[in-house]
């Protein structure tokens, strides 16, 4: 934590007298702005599709020429609650007007009271917990605004609330800001590798775009490429396995596990193509009698069902269940060079998929996959590159995994009173 935050935070062992304890209903108001979709009446739309589980982000935005039933409009600054399953933890604060689904509460608050403190109250696990208590339904649980609406909570001053909600939305604004800057370099990398194996104008011996500049090209299989380029199968240039599950009803393979264990799950949770965390952790008898197999760090890794097409470069030694094809690269090319050559055939492996229920690539199929393998020597200039770049990305993620952890740690504290706002910010 920084020194600056430090001096602004104080501990206390119980919440203040100058808290006011006050029934939810008269800090904060739930909106019901009903909207109808129409084709003449474009807006944002959020689905509980669209917000993460538990990070306090969006992962995506809607448009309402999309949906069909009736939805709910929303002011930018308003709280977004998801009340169905609402220990998903799925809350966020828009900062666009827009419509979302009819399972989301749009919360405002009243006057004396902050909005940027509301989110974060919502956003905080006892809040999540007195949701999930009230939830109606078994099969689709649905938090009970009639229930929330009555609690009793402690409020601190106006002042303090906006206080409270300036720490931890500063924590917030730099994991946005670390977010932009990864996209950013991930498209950096992309820009270097399309310049250079698609567009075929990487540096000549005068350091001249090779293609432009009138470099000899050849027919191969997967078109023309640079004579002296090679076309090769996946399964001839690195080794591939799949995953396996230990049995989850045996406590031995999975209590007290410290061996990360990847599913697709934590896949498609991924912000960028750098694995370093799982969900789930197996120990070490669970390896071994199971078909996972451990990957040594730089593997890359591919889901292969249901969700076809993530990859990610690990960064720890790592195993999988078997919604996976794991490579493992030894010298014909670089995992960076492989993870972007898979990036540019989705489309092809999503063809060579099959399945009723959902689409799978087998290891026979991949592994047939042609590709183009330049010389070594280019594939290290590219290395040379793109490691710096993939090197700065999990700086990044590893500083936004911490943040996070932080404003979780301080969340709870700060909402109790158990942590006080001294000075000004």
């Amino acid at each position: 934590m920084s020194s600056d935050l430090n001096t602004k935070l104080a501990t206390s062992n119980s919440i203040q007298e100058e808290w006011n304890l006050e029934k939810i209903d008269n800090v904060c108001e739930l909106v019901r702005e009903p909207f109808t979709p129409s084709d003449d009446d474009i807006r944002k739309y959020v689905g509980l599709e669209h917000i993460e589980q538990g990070t306090l982000k969006l992962c995506g935005i809607g448009s309402s020429s999309c949906v069909k039933s009736n939805k709910l409009q929303f002011r930018s600054g308003q709280i977004l609650f998801g009340k169905l399953r609402p220990y998903f933890r799925k809350v966020i604060r828009p900062d666009f007007d827009g419509v979302c689904s009819t399972d989301i509460l749009v919360i405002d608050s009243k006057k004396g009271y902050d909005n940027g403190y509301l989110f974060y109250f919502f956003a905080n696990n006892e809040m999540i917990e007195e949701a999930t208590r009230s939830s109606e339904g078994t099969r689709m649980p649905r938090a009970s605004w009639k229930y929330l609406s009555q609690l009793k909570k402690p409020f601190p001053s106006l002042p303090e609330q906006r206080a409270i909600a300036e720490i931890l939305s500063s924590l917030d604004d730099k994991i946005k800001l670390n977010r932009r800057m990864n996209a950013t370099l991930e498209h950096i990398a992309q820009a270097i590798f399309k310049r250079w194996f698609i567009d075929f104008e990487f540096p000549d011996e005068n350091g001249q775009p090779y293609k432009s500049s009138g470099g000899e090209m050849v027919e191969s299989e997967l078109g023309e490429i640079p004579r002296g380029w090679e076309v090769k199968a996946i399964g001839d240039i690195c080794k591939t396995s799949g995953g396996g599950t230990p049995k989850t009803k045996e406590p031995s393979y999975w209590e007290d596990g410290d061996i990360f264990w990847a599913t697709p799950t934590d896949m498609t949770s991924l912000k960028s193509p750098i694995i370093f965390d799982t969900s789930r952790k197996i120990t070490e008898e669970g390896l071994n009698k199971s078909s996972a197999k451990l990957l040594p760090i730089g593997s890359v890794l591919m889901t292969s069902r249901a969700t076809l097409g993530y990859f990610a470069i690990t960064k720890v030694p790592i195993c999988t269940n078997q919604g996976f094809i794991s490579m493992v690269c030894d010298g014909e090319v670089s995992n960076y060079y492989l993870l972007h050559t898979l990036k540019n055939k989705v489309d092809l492996i999503e063809n060579l998929a099959s399945g009723s229920t959902y689409l799978e690539i087998n290891k026979s199929s991949f592994r047939s996959i042609s590709i183009i393998k330049p010389p070594s020597s280019l594939i290290e200039k590219f290395d040379n590159f793109v490691k710096l770049i993939y090197d700065k990305i999990y700086l990044y993620e590893l500083e936004s995994q911490n943040l996070s952890l932080i404003r979780d740690e301080l969340l709870p504290k700060l909402m109790s009173g158990k942590i006080r706002i001294s000075g000004e910010l």
